[in-house]
């Protein structure tokens, strides 16, 4: 039986202001199950591997990240991360030595053999366990297991230990649903984005032209569980409706759909958008609100990249106050769920010329929440504890000429722009994609500075530095 916490008092709320929290004081096998996000449904999975790419090294953005979350790994029993391929050699080197961070213990298992494993732990017992990870297994109360999200596998697993998850099953699940989470918002009398519920792909066409009759010329198609762009897709032209594009089955996997009006600068008296994110992280006892970012979106709105803290924060006074005051409330209720761990709201921020059109009105709707380590987690966390008072500025780089890992580090080093644990401004490689030639063909690079402004020029000069062309690349 898999022990959880069933607190019931309402947890405290904590604005830290920029520090980062208290983490875990425990120790952990951290399964990197990016290819289980959307949990039970293969065919959106699928999708993310063939539009994302090289998903395979993503998980080794976790390394520097595994012991700075969870801080238990005392008397030598240190954290193990299951990752999908062997770790690069190089990046390791620099993450350890150069910027003197704990590193975990590396597992290498394919999500095939992971899913096979997770088949095999719910029929068998946990006795081969030991040979994949020393005597780190038991059942003592300092051992955890955690994951992207707690699915079927992790919970199997733990169950068969006697340990916990920090997450319930469930409580993954629904911190990540958008239908849930909308109509919690709607419950409490939070703004809400205009939404149409469509139960099936028959229904899309009906929910266009009701938002069109609202004013909407465009409208954005969300499916309960996805992410990095994969179950969301945009409606343009809903008054030609015979014109929609055909939305997929799997978008109904876990039921109805949200098909929402879709906001732009010039239409109803809107004059800008902004897409901030406030990075929570919840314990068993108080949920934190510690760093506010500004998402980097494409045209279609898929995440490339963020940066802290929004540069426009001096413009609008008032924003953050308002983003707190519902990040409690909402936090509340990502904490009754049962998910524990990292997570981020994004937001969407609307500037509306008022009735005489001399004031900005500002409007703050809760967009979605993500109930896992995210894109922002890396940089926020790894940039607050090598300079918590500076800023930080992430971006996807995918290079036009490939190069191994090792070059890429002693270029930035030989410009004189690496970072280093004793500076407080440079170019940290958080990870890096790999083609099938070995090479690296994208990756993350976070920028640390003591300003927005400076993050940006270590950008630029990042950009001089890389070998050939470049291309700013999706999450």
């Amino acid at each position: 039986m898999v022990r959880q916490s069933n607190e019931t008092a309402a947890p405290s709320f904590i604005d830290t202001a920029g520090r980062l929290p208290p983490m875990w004081d425990r120790r952990v096998i951290f399964f990197a199950n990016l290819l289980s996000i959307f949990f039970e449904n293969k065919e959106q999975t699928k999708v993310l591997s063939d539009q994302v790419g090289e998903l395979d090294s993503y998980s080794a953005r976790l390394i520097p990240l595994v012991n700075l979350l969870f801080r238990g790994c005392s008397g030598g029993r240190n954290n193990h991360l299951v990752v999908e391929r062997p770790p690069d050699p190089a990046l390791c080197k620099y993450l350890e030595n150069d910027l003197g961070l704990s590193l975990p213990e590396l597992v290498v298992l394919d999500h095939n053999k992971y899913l096979q494993w997770g088949q095999r732990l719910r029929q068998e017992s946990a006795a081969d366990l030991s040979r994949i990870f020393g005597e780190e297994i038991d059942s003592s109360k300092s051992l955890c297991l955690d994951g992207y999200v707690t699915d079927e596998t992790l919970t199997a697993l733990a169950s068969k230990i006697g340990c916990t998850t920090v997450s319930t099953m469930s409580g993954s699940h629904d911190g990540n649903n958008k239908l849930l989470l909308h109509r919690f918002l709607a419950d409490q009398g939070l703004p809400t984005l205009d939404t149409v519920i469509a139960e099936s792909a028959d229904d899309i066409s009906g929910c266009a032209d009701q938002l069109s009759q609202r004013g909407y010329s465009s409208a954005i198609v969300r499916s309960q569980i996805g992410a990095s762009g994969i179950g969301m897709v945009k409606l343009s032209g809903l008054g030609e409706t015979e014109c929609l594009p055909q939305v997929p089955d799997y978008f109904f996997y876990e039921g109805p759909c949200l098909v929402q009006g879709w906001l732009a600068a010039g239409e109803q008296g809107i004059q800008s958008l902004r897409s901030p994110s406030t990075q929570l992280f919840l314990d068993e006892t108080t949920v934190y609100a510690f760093d506010m970012t500004e998402q980097i979106l494409s045209d279609d709105s898929v995440h490339e990249g963020n940066e802290s803290p929004p540069a426009y924060l001096d413009q609008l006074p008032d924003l953050r106050s308002e983003t707190i005051a519902q990040a409690e409330i909402v936090g509340r209720w990502l904490h009754r769920t049962g998910y524990r761990g990292p997570a981020s709201i994004d937001w969407l921020v609307v500037e509306r010329s008022s009735v005489k059109g001399d004031v900005a009105k500002m409007e703050v709707f809760v967009c979605e929440i993500n109930a896992r380590v995210t894109g922002a987690t890396y940089p926020s966390i790894l940039a607050k504890h090598f300079h918590p008072s500076g800023a930080w500025l992430l971006r996807n780089l995918r290079l036009g000429v490939p190069e191994t890992s090792a070059a890429l580090l002693q270029i930035f080093e030989s410009a004189g722009h690496l970072f280093h644990a004793d500076s407080h401004s440079g170019i940290l490689p958080l990870n890096f994609n790999f083609g099938p030639d070995g090479l690296v063909h994208k990756g993350q690079f976070i920028c640390i500075g003591d300003s927005t402004e400076q993050c940006h020029h270590l950008l630029h000069l990042a950009q001089q530095d890389l070998p050939g062309s470049w291309n700013a690349d999706r999450d």
